[in-house]
């Protein structure tokens, strides 16, 4: 009886996840890009999520992420961005300033990133999230308390890419949270538009990131 009720429960619980995985709704979908959002239970800013094909192999695409020298040349509001610590090449510590609209104050974060790849399937994830503790705070300058980056790169053919990106974010500070969702939404999809064009100038040999 005591294991019918736990398996109960774990299903309850599995089932309870996925659905929360999957509660996205469809913002937009335009230019090549579906942007959706999700509603947090414990936050007022919404997670979102981008969707498009990007015209480059896994390799280039993977090769240009890791490489935070790059990020004010197509991040949206990159104002400044320098690389902290290189473990290894599938995994770094970078710091960055980000410029956020007036009146409101600019913020920065140090951000660690871990880079894996799937064996069997070549998909590729790349996981960002903030960490306290490695450069300090700045006067002028709000610091990012929270923030979760996902990217999952899954190789549709030598030239293209279909790319996931999904952001979380508490950027701190007193900000409209309507401001704060439609800032993250807008960025998101700008700093989309801009890879693209930058990958663009990325010559196919470059990018023999992964082995």
């Amino acid at each position: 009886m005591i294991k019918k009720v736990f398996f109960s429960i774990l299903l309850l619980m599995v089932f309870s996840v996925s659905d929360a995985q999957d509660d996205w709704k469809l913002m937009s979908d335009k230019e090549g890009i579906k942007t959706y959002s999700r509603k947090l239970t414990d936050s007022k800013i919404n997670a979102v999520k981008l969707e498009s094909v990007f015209a480059c192999s896994i390799a280039q695409l993977v090769a240009v992420i890791a490489d935070v020298t790059s990020y004010d040349r197509w991040i949206y509001n990159s104002k400044s961005t320098r690389l902290l610590k290189q473990v290894s090449a599938t995994e770094l510590y970078y710091y960055s300033e980000v410029v956020f609209p007036w009146p409101t104050t600019n913020r920065d974060f140090v951000s660690h990133v871990v880079i894996d790849q799937n064996p069997t399937s070549k998909n590729v994830t790349i996981n960002a999230r903030n960490v306290p503790g490695w450069v300090p705070v700045h006067p002028n300058l709000v610091r990012i308390d929270y923030s979760m980056g996902k990217w999952i790169l899954t190789p549709i053919s030598k030239q293209e890419t279909h790319v996931e990106y999904t952001l979380q974010v508490n950027p701190g500070g007193e900000i409209p949270v309507m401001l704060i969702n439609s800032f993250s939404s807008t960025g998101m999809i700008k700093t989309f538009k801009n890879l693209r064009e930058y990958l663009k100038k990325i010559p196919a040999g470059d990018g023999n990131f992964l082995p």
